[in-house]
């Protein structure tokens, strides 16, 4: 058996393994709403900014519920940085492959479940005993939400993904984000610079959304003769990208050498964060870091601060109504307000969105953080 395969039908032994218990759950368990729920449960296995912008979720939920126990499921990969429990909240990781070999598998007995992105999680939670799920319509194909005892509708005019996400629940919307909050998580010390400094995270999820590096170098040099030193960062197997942006400047680099939590601890220490529409941007946030995010196939809309983050110091640059940022799904639900673009490298070779960046915008909305002028 091939590699492939073999993960292929572990993955599928952990959903028939899922759907098991889920099912006898759902046989000899009383389905309920509490009215004043004691423990919740929210699980997903997003990627690392749509799990970000679930605070604002998390921060309405210890609002309604002051004392209840809430546990997030979410990838193991970022549960250290909620080591220090931001909003009272247990984070637990995950494999999606084998459920059942995390700690997450040992929780039972949850007053309600909230599922935010894929309702196929639904069907975790129905396995963890939840009395009453919660999850939004419309996603595909139907059977993922088989498990869900409540569905609740999209909203019919455009909003961040993290404000859409709060009306899971009903209720008052949340306190904006206080950075105090979010404690920091421990992380092993590094060597990081000792002045006034950048960090320009080159890396992201798709090359589609990866900035032009000469249009890097010329920020890396416009930095510097403001007396702000340029560093470099990107993610493991990122190496390359980084080092393609260091040709003739700064040549301090920690592209795939630094774990979450020492990443949390770079950008919160920055007098600015530069980054495309990835997960590092919404960890500018989290931190409270000036930060200048780049947005090309995704919507500045939707991954922006919204209503939860409108005190944050923080500017997305787009070009506005890019011709081909014209799909309308998220999270494969149709809205017909949406205006994003989920194209593969096959069907666009060339991030042309991200082209049409310049560098004059960059820094235009540096120096409207105050940062450099």
């Amino acid at each position: 058996m091939n590699a492939r395969a073999q993960a292929d039908s572990t993955r599928f032994a952990g959903r028939a393994r899922v759907v098991a218990r889920a099912l006898r759950h759902r046989i000899v368990a009383r389905r309920r709403k509490a009215r004043l729920p004691q423990r919740i449960l929210v699980v997903h296995h997003l990627l690392l900014g749509d799990t970000l912008m679930l605070t604002a979720l998390l921060a309405k939920l210890r609002e309604q519920h002051p004392a209840a126990d809430i546990v997030m499921g979410l990838p193991e990969a970022y549960a250290s940085l909620y080591a220090k429990r931001p909003y009272g909240v247990r984070a637990i990781g995950w494999n999606v492959r084998a459920p059942q070999s995390s700690k997450l598998w040992l929780e039972r007995g949850f007053d309600l479940a909230l599922v935010p992105g894929d309702n196929r999680f639904s069907w975790l939670a129905m396995a963890l005993d939840a009395r009453w799920i919660i999850a939004f319509g419309g996603d595909r194909p139907a059977n993922k939400s088989w498990a869900v005892d409540e569905l609740r509708p999209y909203p019919d005019a455009p909003a961040a993904w993290a404000d859409i996400v709060t009306t899971l629940i009903d209720g008052p919307f949340p306190a904006r984000y206080l950075r105090s909050q979010w404690p920091d998580p421990p992380g092993s010390p590094f060597d990081w610079p000792t002045r006034h400094y950048a960090v320009l995270h080159v890396g992201a999820s798709t090359p589609l959304k990866q900035w032009d590096p000469a249009r890097w170098r010329d920020l890396a040099a416009w930095l510097s003769e403001r007396g702000i030193e340029p560093v470099w960062s990107a993610g493991r197997g990122e190496e390359a990208v980084a080092q393609a942006c260091i040709e003739h400047t700064s040549p301090r680099s920690y592209a795939g050498v630094l774990s979450l939590p020492q990443l949390w601890h770079l950008v919160a220490n920055a007098s600015l964060l530069v980054a495309p529409d990835t997960g590092v941007a919404h960890l500018g946030r989290i931190v409270g870091t000036p930060t200048v995010a780049l947005f090309g196939p995704g919507s500045s809309l939707i991954s922006g601060a919204g209503e939860f983050w409108r005190d944050a110091p923080y500017r997305a640059v787009t070009v506005a109504d890019f011709p081909c940022r014209d799909q309308r799904v998220l999270f494969k639900r149709e809205l017909s307000w949406v205006r994003r673009c989920g194209r593969s490298l096959a069907e666009c070779p060339h991030p042309r969105c991200m082209d049409a960046i310049g560098l004059d915008a960059v820094t235009a909305a540096i120096a409207d953080l105050g940062v450099a002028r």
